[in-house]
């Protein structure tokens, strides 16, 4: 399922005093099956348009369409419940949203307001559960009781039990320790890699980017302002400087090596690609 932004603007509150215009003219897709990562100071835009993307809102001016759904000003916002179900969003710090008294209870709510038994949410809160890397043991304990990192793992179980085409992830990993946050991002790669899910990032990371999506969006003041491949983005650093954007760890310990020499045709953006990178320069030297 394609998401497809024409021509979309966004304003807040318009024609009131408080009127605050949050998009210009958005042109961008995110195609089935993707890796989409959205990148940008704060402010530039970025929780307004993952609004759009299940409908959340809806734009001031152009479309929105998701899947076979053209959302337009005009749209009726009877109906939209469905897209809802396509599209899961995971805001930041998902566990503030727990609030049945079990872990079973909280991530079968879903299912079970879009008419699932209550047989079946169960059964989908085991299955998800097992998907977000816990166990069974932990149905029936109150998701109160849990850590931080356990917390936000049965929220994020929560929205997948919708079994939405597309995961929308703002920040997944703010506040977790380095462990934690390798954990989280490899949970969403198995996702995407095994289950063919849609997978849309929201994050200051570069490394993550680099590591994970396959397309950047790039915002500033509510404009996408550059699209590409990381390969592509992440080459032109002095720009990313400029913009005040983070540059991935290995294209800045790459760009320190080659002031002491060390020359590359094209910039490492993972930790892997500058250990190639080396070992290809050490052979090269030896021969």
């Amino acid at each position: 399922m394609d998401i497809r932004f024409e021509q979309v603007d966004f304003t807040y509150q318009p024609n009131t005093p408080f009127e605050q215009h949050a998009l210009f003219d958005i042109n961008l897709t995110i195609k089935d099956g993707s890796y989409s990562a959205i990148v940008g100071h704060t402010g530039s835009g970025k929780s307004t348009l993952l609004q759009h993307l299940n409908a959340l809102v809806k734009p001031t001016k152009g479309t929105v369409t998701i899947g076979d759904r053209v959302i337009t000003p005009e749209t009726d916002n009877k109906n939209l419940k469905p897209i809802r179900k396509k599209v899961g969003i995971v805001f930041q710090f998902p566990e503030a949203q727990l609030f049945e008294e079990t872990v079973a209870k909280d991530i079968a709510f879903g299912p079970q307001n879009f008419g699932a038994s209550e047989e079946e949410g169960r059964k989908l809160a085991e299955e998800m559960l097992g998907l977000v890397g816990m166990d069974e043991s932990y149905l029936d304990r109150s998701p109160f009781e849990l850590s931080g990192g356990q917390m936000r793992r049965v929220a994020i179980a929560g929205v997948l039990a919708m079994e939405p085409e597309v995961l929308v992830l703002d920040e997944p990993t703010a506040g977790l320790d380095p462990q934690g946050r390798k954990e989280m991002m490899e949970m969403f790669q198995h996702l995407h890699e095994n289950r063919g899910m849609t997978i849309v990032l929201v994050t200051h990371l570069m490394d993550d980017v680099a590591n994970y999506a396959d397309q950047v969006f790039v915002m500033e003041k509510g404009q996408v302002i550059k699209t590409g491949k990381p390969s592509d983005v992440f080459q032109d650093t002095q720009w990313l400087k400029k913009k005040q954007l983070g540059v991935p760890t290995a294209a800045a310990f790459a760009e320190k090596l080659s002031e002491k020499g060390f020359s590359t045709d094209q910039l490492p953006l993972t930790a892997n690609q500058l250990a190639d990178q080396i070992l290809n320069a050490k052979a090269g030297e030896a021969q």
